[in-house]
């Protein structure tokens, strides 16, 4: 099964339209489409995409005629008494048509490279959606981990606050020390301010959640397992070098550099334009010491063809070449560091997840252990042959293990999630998100790029993010069952 299919089966489970957002987040898909439909950083690159687009037009524009005209009228106020002829009045209109015939390459090289861009920034959109996914899968993620130490800590202090009444109630009756008391004292107060540590880190995880989905988190479910993930390190290579939509931008980068290096060298090659102007003039006037009125009119037309060879330009287009080349040159650097960190952004995720499956393994060991160990040092003391601090380092010692168990859980997530998206496999087509029609930056490129009318616009600009100042302020409340 491909990574794709896997994601889509996976994530189908909630299914709901993209047009209506989901009141709450309750679920990981639920999460990224809020996220997909409302994220500012999103709709932003969308609009900037769309600003993209409009550079072919404007790149044909050059290929096509202009037609241009002028009207004149003017009206004698105060004649030249010495003048022979008096005119009273005279109008003119001028009509110019002018066609591009051969411009070197020039236009159709910058059509290219315009083209190119587009496709650029298609990628540029697609690695947004990813980057953006990853930030919800983090967020969501941390709320879950976070929700849950907060639990552990909460668990640990009611322990604790058990222990020490235990404890006091032995002191009355001369079984335990002052210091029995006061150590468990210690450890209750220790166990408090970590508490409210982690409550602190849960209100940030849970704010954080609302600046990137847009709406608060309430009772996050556990997300689903990712499916499809490679099995080594050089199969996610291989992937990501064909689908990373990093790295097929800037291959298309280098490739528009190139077409502007041949626009560049245009300038050194002859013009030739087609034009066809027509004037019509009309004047009314009188002779001088006559009642004579003179009205005359004239049309006139011309057509032509205009050739133009570039002889000498001090240099200009020479330096333009260069500078075209120059900036070729740094595209495909560019193309080659986009690779590199490619590589080892991949690289580096599949070793984090491989890693992080092998520290929940080892950290469920542990609370295992951990717990067996507390049951038997409860046994032990209550015979006389274990302290109280015994109980006190065993109880911190579980509440270790647990928290770095929840957090090796979020970390493995994050991680595999993390490796899917630096493979190019975590935009929206890939999860899945087919509830409703999904946002195409073809559909806008298809219908803008023939467009020669002047006056054409769009609506006025309205932001199309939800904004989160009426959410409530977040507080590190859960529920009873959230405690592992």
């Amino acid at each position: 099964m491909t990574v794709t299919r896997a994601l889509r089966l996976l994530l189908a489970a909630s299914a709901i339209p993209l047009v209506a957002v989901p009141a709450l987040a309750d679920d990981l898909r639920e999460a990224l489409t809020s996220a997909y439909n409302t994220n500012p950083t999103l709709q932003a690159a969308r609009a900037n995409q769309r600003a993209t687009d409009e550079g072919v037009p404007l790149a044909r524009a050059r290929a096509l005629p202009s037609l241009s005209a002028q009207g004149n009228y003017t009206r004698t106020l105060k004649a030249n008494p010495n003048s022979f002829l008096i005119t009273d009045w005279s109008t003119s209109v001028d009509l110019g048509v002018s066609l591009p015939i051969y411009s070197g390459g020039s236009i159709k090289n910058s059509i290219r490279a315009a083209k190119t861009r587009v496709e650029a920034g298609q990628e540029d959109l697609r690695a947004t959606e990813s980057g953006v996914f990853s930030d919800t899968v983090a967020a969501y993620m941390d709320v879950i981990r976070d929700a849950a130490i907060v639990g552990l800590n909460r668990s640990n202090v009611e322990v604790l606050q058990v222990n020490l009444n235990a404890t006091s109630d032995r002191f009355d009756i001369g079984d335990v020390t002052r210091t029995d008391v006061a150590q468990s004292n210690s450890r209750l107060a220790l166990a408090r301010s970590d508490l409210r540590t982690a409550e602190a880190n849960l209100l940030s995880s849970r704010e954080r959640f609302i600046q990137i989905v847009g709406k608060p988190p309430v009772d996050l479910a556990p997300p689903p397992p990712l499916p499809g993930l490679p099995e080594t390190p050089d199969d996610a290579v291989v992937f990501a070098l064909e689908n990373n939509p990093d790295l097929l931008a800037a291959r298309e980068r280098s490739k528009a550099a190139g077409f502007d290096v041949k626009v560049a060298e245009a300038a050194k090659k002859p013009t030739v334009s087609l034009s066809a102007n027509g004037s019509r003039q009309e004047f009314k006037g009188s002779f001088l010491g006559t009642n004579q009125v003179l009205q005359q009119a004239n049309t006139t037309a011309q057509t032509g063809v205009s050739v133009s060879v570039p002889l000498f330009q001090g240099g200009g287009p020479g330096a333009q070449t260069r500078q075209a080349q120059a900036r070729e040159s740094a595209t495909l650097e560019q193309e080659i560091g986009v690779e590199r960190q490619v590589v080892a952004a991949v690289r580096s995720a599949f070793a984090s997840l491989r890693a992080a499956n092998e520290i929940i393994a080892m950290n469920q060991t542990a609370v295992d252990a951990a717990a067996l160990s507390l049951e038997g040092v409860r046994a032990e003391n209550s015979v006389g042959n274990r302290t109280i601090l015994n109980i006190l380092d065993a109880e911190q010692e579980l509440l270790r293990a647990q928290v770095q168990l929840v957090a090796a859980r979020r970390n493995a997530y994050v991680a595999g999630f993390n490796l899917l998206s630096a493979m190019g496999k975590a935009d929206a087509d890939d999860l899945g998100l087919d509830g409703g029609a999904l946002y195409d930056p073809q559909v806008n490129y298809d219908r803008v790029r023939h467009r020669i009318w002047d006056w054409d616009r769009d609506p006025d600009a309205k932001a199309v993010s939800t904004r989160t100042v009426d959410t409530p302020a977040q507080d590190a409340t859960i529920e009873r069952t959230a405690r592992p």
